[in-house]
């Protein structure tokens, strides 16, 4: 399952959010795969791409950043599984 995890940096610091990750990485927990991320320009969100066959397995991962983070998390679909469930639906 994919999922788009939108990362909130509070009080705006991505200084500290990026010194972290410089020093400690990640951090992901076994069972999630990083796929891809964007940040928003005035760095005040981070925009990733996770992938997890088990979603309570982010826990142990948010717990690690929510001192810096406020995260949401949603399950996603590409568009072209989205485009073939669809599909699906109007037979």
């Amino acid at each position: 399952m994919l999922f788009m995890v939108i990362e909130r940096y509070k009080n705006r610091n991505a200084v500290a959010v990026y010194n972290r990750f410089h020093e400690k990485g990640r951090m992901l927990p076994a069972g999630i795969s990083y796929v891809s991320s964007w940040v928003e320009t005035n760095f005040d969100r981070c925009f990733q791409i996770m992938e997890t066959d088990d979603p309570t397995s982010f826990e142990p991962w948010i717990s690690e950043w929510k001192d810096l983070v406020d995260f949401e998390v949603v399950q996603v679909l590409t568009s072209s599984e989205a485009s073939a469930k669809v599909s699906e639906l109007s037979k």
